[in-house]
């Protein structure tokens, strides 16, 4: 994919309002220019009885099954991290990947950035994903009247 646009953006401040320019709420939706459609939620929001700071989850969903990627933990479940639950034709999977995958995307990164190489990814994609972060927060603003 080589790029694609934004439908839907909003942000919103639902529990700072002593710092009302906080965003602490935000949305996004995109239609990618190989017509996949998808979505971005995030918020600064971590509930007190949480076993960690913070949850990063990941849903990818296609015609013959889906993944979660449950990155910091999985809860109400166990104190299990870096999870990925897998539902396909075979039936329903949890693969345990602590330990055995790694971090290579930032490594890489880093020594792109050093030497200027693009081994992480490519110089456009990164724009092109800067460019719709972009958008998506101009229309946000405008949604929210800024």
């Amino acid at each position: 994919c080589e790029g694609g646009r934004v439908v839907h953006a909003r942000v919103d401040n639902r529990s700072n309002p002593d710092r009302p320019e906080l965003e602490d709420v935000g949305h996004a939706a995109f239609v990618l220019d190989n017509g996949v459609h998808c979505f971005s939620s995030v918020n600064w929001f971590t509930p007190d009885g949480l076993q960690g700071w913070g949850d990063g989850r990941s849903f990818i969903t296609g015609t013959k099954g889906y993944i979660e990627v449950r990155k910091y933990l999985d809860f109400a479940q166990s104190a299990e991290k870096n999870i990925i639950l897998l539902a396909d034709g075979d039936g329903e999977h949890r693969i345990q990947v602590d330990g055995k995958v790694g971090f290579p995307f930032f490594g890489k990164l880093i020594l792109d950035c050093l030497h200027r190489t693009e081994e992480a990814m490519s110089q456009r994609h990164a724009f092109q994903v800067a460019r719709l972060s972009l958008e998506a927060q101009a229309m946000a603003d405008r949604q929210r009247g800024e």
